[in-house]
């Protein structure tokens, strides 16, 4: 049995700060396929689907559907704010490759 991703506090915190100030709508996490190494993340907020596994925290909801999910098995997401940035990141153990662009991987 493939083990879920995980969601850090500090991403659950920054979904309740983007929801602050109007509807609040989960966070989806998916895998598509796509960009020079094959697969890349898509993350955006969205409505869950009945079939969706649904990762709660802090009031908020993470959501990714069961096509994405043996892709995302065993991945952390969180959220970092740094000079170059701040964005959602998926740390995947799956993953064997990346791209020099930082948004497409292999697995």
């Amino acid at each position: 049995m493939n083990v879920p991703p995980k969601v850090t506090e500090r991403a659950f915190a920054q979904l309740a700060e983007i929801n602050i100030s109007g509807e609040i709508r989960p966070l989806r996490v998916a895998v598509a396929g796509g960009g020079c190494s094959g697969f890349q993340y898509d993350i955006r907020l969205d409505k869950a689907e009945e079939d969706d596994l649904v990762l709660e925290g802090g009031g908020q909801k993470v959501v990714v559907d069961p096509v994405s999910l043996p892709y995302l098995a065993g991945a952390v997401i969180d959220f970092t704010d740094e000079l170059i940035g701040a964005r959602f990141t998926i740390d995947n153990p799956n993953v064997t490759s990346s791209c020099g662009c930082g948004t497409s991987f292999s697995l």
